[in-house]
């Protein structure tokens, strides 16, 4: 177990550790997040996951591997049924599926359009079937339900006491694909979601395992109606259930957290627009996975950022949103104090809090590594009536500070997007606003 304090700053967890796909949950009056692990800069997920958790959005918790996708048993059996295809309603290919391959570093620009989807459906381009990929939990009578999928786009779920696992005693679900999201309504009742780019629903049986197939529900949302990409999440609110997902409508890329609602956990679904977007979090921003969470009377979404110029070695971030009385989500930009407040005059601000960046700059490991032209910004700081600040950083170059657009020896006193600029090659490692004595 693993001790860290934030102070609500993003990432929330050390800088090695990168839990993205965030399923935030409430079990008895601590909050859990159930995500993926990244451990190389080359790929998406690991073999394992582990459990975050906080009471009070300031100290988090880092649980011990919780399980091992080289325990599950069915990934080599070759006479299981397949059901990737018919699940993910794969049709024809679309630049999504190109862009997944390449992800991969698999090489298909010499590979006839037609055969794409059948390498995607042979699992060809995920060398570990081990893999575990973006999980889900639940907790009913005294047990948690951890679901999740594997490189073969096969689903299961295993069971603990616990809410940090270990969870044992996996069951194969008889379906296929990415990214399950397990919602208990009111009235105890269980539903499954699980796809990508055409999502699928269905209603569990009350022993949180087993479901009638005859019943999915397919297409409940998609990605033509919804910009549909992956990374299903439920929530309900007043009596308006909210399906959370990564969508394409931006960049034709999935780096924005949006929803659709409905008066029903089964549909049907409107889009109603982005809550986050991740875009500027890396040159190599690619995707979002996340989801939104009430705590302690105060509603989050949870996100994850890339790092080292990659599309992995992605970090757990948080947002506090607010709804409006109609039901829907104001949208809300990456920051750096997270669930914090405003980072004081004179405090260390470490350069991996960047939340956002731009001409070539990146977070890598501890540093804001900035090239010439380069910029990157924090939300938000507190400035006295006149500040200055302070850098360490190793390289040549110069930085322009701005406040709100204004350069900081004209800025006011009060709370501050702060914008660094650089000119030269500088490897930054943290900055702090120091007021200036008349």
């Amino acid at each position: 177990m693993i001790e860290f304090l934030s102070g609500g700053r993003n990432p929330v967890l050390p800088h090695d550790i990168c839990i993205p796909d965030g399923e935030a949950h409430v079990f008895d009056d601590r909050l859990y997040v159930y995500g993926s692990f990244d451990i190389k800069s080359s790929e998406y997920c690991s073999e394992e996951y582990r459990v975050a958790s906080t009471s009070d959005m300031l100290t988090w918790q880092v649980g011990d591997k919780s399980i091992d996708g080289k325990d599950i048993p069915w990934p080599n059996d070759k006479n299981k049924k397949e059901y990737y295809i018919t699940d993910m309603g794969l049709r024809n290919p679309t630049s999504f599926y190109r862009e997944m391959l390449k992800d991969m570093h698999v090489p298909i620009d010499s590979m006839p359009e037609d055969l794409i989807p059948e390498y995607i459906d042979m699992g060809k381009f995920v060398p570990n079937v081990n893999v575990l990929y973006a999980p889900d939990c639940a907790y009913k009578d005294g047990k948690y339900y951890l679901y999740f999928c594997m490189g073969d786009y096969s689903e299961g779920v295993a069971v603990s006491d616990n809410p940090n696992g270990p969870f044992t005693n996996p069951v194969r679900l008889p379906c296929g694909g990415i990214d399950p999201a397990i919602f208990i309504d009111d009235d105890g009742s269980a539903y499954y979601y699980w796809g990508q780019f055409r999502a699928n629903a269905v209603k569990l049986n009350a022993d949180m395992v087993t479901f009638d197939e005859d019943k999915v529900i397919k297409n409940i949302v998609t990605e033509e109606e919804h910009g549909f990409h992956e990374g299903s999440s439920m929530r309900k609110r007043n009596g308006i259930y909210y399906y959370v997902y990564p969508c394409v409508y931006r960049e034709n890329k999935p780096t924005c957290l949006a929803y659709a609602t409905s008066f029903s956990p089964l549909g049907p679904f409107t889009y109603r627009g982005v809550i986050i977007d991740n875009a500027k979090c890396d040159p190599e921003s690619w995707n979002i996975h996340g989801s939104i969470q009430d705590f302690n009377g105060q509603w989050y979404v949870f996100y994850h950022r890339c790092s080292k110029n990659s599309r992995s070695n992605r970090r757990l971030c948080v947002e506090k949103i607010e709804f409006n009385q109609d039901g829907t989500i104001n949208e809300v930009k990456m920051t750096s104090q997270g669930a914090g407040l405003p980072f004081a005059p004179g405090e260390l601000i470490e350069g991996w809090r960047a939340c956002e960046v731009d001409g070539g700059a990146y977070v890598d490991g501890t540093d804001l590594i900035m090239c010439n032209d380069s910029s990157a910004y924090f939300r938000y700081v507190q400035l006295n009536e006149k500040s200055r600040i302070e850098i360490d950083a190793e390289g040549k170059g110069d930085i322009l500070v701005y406040a709100d657009g204004v350069p900081l020896e004209e800025s006011s006193k009060g709370i501050h997007e702060i914008k660094l600029v650089c000119r030269g090659e500088l490897k930054i490692k943290n900055i702090a606003f120091i007021g200036i004595k008349e």
